[in-house]
């Protein structure tokens, strides 16, 4: 009993040291963070959900003002948190070679194939082979698809208003635009006619749902995926089920082979996805001002504009539709329903924008195309203050794949830091769009923010 004692004693020496070394990576290079919790480390509150993870970051953000960057711990794996806009700057332009890629999501998980998490020249190669989809002249061929949908839903919410018997329906905002987005990327992404708001519970929708729910045992194990992939490896877990995964492998594969076979095209991402496969998919040159852009578009990256011959597997091109339809499914539909709670809190807002889509659909004879969402100036500014406030990515990750120089945490510091390869870095992209030095009352939600007048006061980097 004592020896047993002893080893016990013993164990748990060894582990306080193991975490007390892990832990002072940051105190020993005097960069500030909050003090880590033993084992969740930085991430206690956000596991129990006392804190919203985005919320978190700008806790983080904010405690630290005179910091450049900070650090943060999630379980057992450190992270520098970028707060100096420059230094964004640098490390996403300038210095982009030493920060090629995510953080690793599992070698073995379905999710390990997409374009987000694969790596180095697969990576580039990839995002060069897709880059020409998301051009404005190939999405102006899918607005069609999306306006069909947008009838399909008013037409199901009219008889619902019908068929009621005080002239009104209940709505829950969500599932409204959850299923919008659903048939949205049915249609323009895998050429399937779905109309969820009548057929409720069809089968591409109970499979997105499915995909997209995160329930406590699945947001804890998507951050071990993500801080400890070698841990998930060994019991060999995926956050997709297999019955997900077959689905989407079947409806990707059947619908390749059947437009191969009876030479079907339609304008939509399995089209581009099998130009991509046969190397057919070509850049277009892009004028620097082109009308089709917001205030949001960038112009492509060399990296994206690179030709290159590489053929891709089916289930690498399967992979990537599953990226289209995940990203699209549940950062839409929450966009959506984010606007629809500004514009209902803000009333003014919500009649100038109706006004101008009244006006625009008495120009154009009730015809609503591509022409017309880019002709709508406010309808432009609505969206860049949506996203501003409530922008789909919390925060953006790299790792660092070679040593890179931070220079110093702050203006007393006396060595510069260090970043050592395989470390990670994390952009904090809410905390900086609510950064009253970036953006005056950043809890309001301010169309003017991004007028003619106002816009080139914002900096671009944020």
């Amino acid at each position: 009993m004592i020896i047993l004692l002893i080893w016990v004693a013993v164990l748990i020496a060894v582990v306080v040291l193991y975490l007390k070394q892990v832990y002072s990576t940051f105190s020993r290079h005097g960069i500030k963070h909050f003090k880590p919790v033993p084992i969740l480390g930085n991430l206690g509150k956000v596991v129990f959900r006392k804190h919203h993870y985005a919320r978190d970051f700008i806790n983080l953000y904010n405690s630290f003002p005179e910091e450049r960057f900070v650090g943060r711990f999630e379980f057992l794996t450190e992270s520098v948190v970028i707060r100096d806009i420059e230094l964004v700057k640098k490390i996403t332009v300038k210095d982009f070679e030493h920060f090629l890629n995510h953080r690793t999501f599992g070698e073995n998980t379905f999710f390990a194939r997409t374009l987000f998490f694969l790596k180095g020249q697969e990576w580039k190669d990839m995002r060069s082979t897709l880059s020409p989809a998301f051009t404005s002249s190939k999405i102006r061929l899918m607005v069609p698809f999306m306006v069909e949908v947008g009838d399909q839903m008013i037409l199901s919410l009219k008889k619902k208003i019908k068929d009621s018997e005080g002239g009104y329906v209940d709505i829950e905002c969500k599932d409204l635009t959850t299923r919008y987005a659903n048939d949205v990327i049915a249609s323009c992404a895998f050429g399937l006619k779905v109309d969820s708001h009548t057929d409720e519970d069809n089968q591409f929708y109970a499979m997105g749902k499915t995909a997209t729910t995160f329930n406590f045992r699945q947001m804890l194990m998507f951050f071990l995926l993500i801080n400890a992939p070698q841990l998930v490896k060994f019991f060999k877990y995926d956050m997709i089920s297999e019955p997900i995964k077959k689905f989407f492998r079947s409806l990707v594969r059947d619908t390749m082979k059947d437009r191969d076979l009876h030479n079907i095209i339609r304008p939509d991402m399995i089209h581009l996805l099998m130009e991509a496969k046969k190397g057919q998919l070509s850049h277009e040159d892009v004028k620097p001002n082109d009308e089709a852009a917001g205030f949001a578009t960038v112009e492509e990256s060399a990296v994206g504009q690179k030709d290159l011959n590489r053929v891709w597997k089916d289930d690498d091109l399967i992979a990537q539709a599953f990226l289209f339809f995940v990203a699209g499914f549940e950062s839409i539909s929450s966009t959506m329903t984010f606007l629809l709670y500004e514009l209902a809190v803000n009333p003014e807002v919500q009649e100038r924008l109706a006004k101008e889509v009244r006006e625009y659909d008495n120009n154009n004879g009730g015809k609503f195309d591509f022409n017309s969402i880019q002709n709508m100036t406010y309808m432009d500014m609505v969206v860049s203050e949506l996203l501003r406030r409530w922008p789909p990515a919390v925060v953006m990750d790299r790792m660092c794949n070679k040593d890179y120089n931070m220079g110093k945490p702050n203006e007393k510091a006396e060595k510069d830091f260090i970043l050592r390869k395989g470390c990670g870095i994390q952009i904090p992209t809410f905390a900086f769009h609510h950064d009253p030095k970036f953006f005056p009352e950043p809890e309001k939600f301010d169309p003017e923010r991004f007028s003619e007048e106002n816009k080139h006061k914002i900096n671009p980097l944020t």
